[in-house]
């Protein structure tokens, strides 16, 4: 019975992380269209702040130096959408230049936690045909693996001392 254990849970732990790649692979796309949108938006910003003579530097510190309070959130906007999209593009170009594993181990070091969550509403799962796919699989099994062996083993550990008592 204990093996049949084993194998389902190292069954289910390998096909939950089997998918690992492919919400990575998933959350790549979106990570382009934000990087896109994010362009779009900044470039009008930059075009706006340029037409009077301004960096965006200098057209954001205005904005958030304004006593108006809808200016100065605006301004709080545009300082988080530069940064976040300097923050996206080194993301995707570590992505761009990793192997198939070392992918997994950059999305997990910097994933941006609102795109993650979208690409988590709209996720599909997918079978894992790649070597990050088998690799992720397997990592999977064998946490699922060991946390029931030594689930196991605490468990007998704890019957052991009971039935030592007298």
């Amino acid at each position: 019975m204990f093996r049949i254990l084993i194998v389902f849970v190292m069954l289910v732990s390998g096909t939950a992380t089997s998918q690992l790649p492919e919400f990575s692979q998933q959350y790549r796309q979106r990570l382009g269209g934000a990087i896109d949108a994010l362009e779009e938006i900044l470039a009008d910003f930059n075009r706006d702040a340029s037409a009077f003579g301004l960096s965006v530097a200098e057209a954001i510190e205005r904005q958030r130096s304004s006593e108006d309070p809808f200016v100065r959130a605006r301004g709080d906007s545009m300082a988080v959408a530069d940064t976040r999209l300097e923050r996206l593009k080194m993301q995707r170009d570590a992505l761009e230049n990793a192997g198939q594993i070392e992918r997994l181990l950059v999305f997990a070091q910097g994933f941006d936690p609102q795109l993650a969550r979208a690409t988590a509403e709209d996720y599909e799962p997918a079978i894992p045909i790649t070597v990050a796919g088998f690799f992720s699989a397997g990592l999977g099994a064998l946490a699922g693996f060991v946390f029931v062996t030594l689930f196991a083993g605490v468990m007998r550990l704890g019957r052991r001392k009971t039935a030592s008592r007298p």
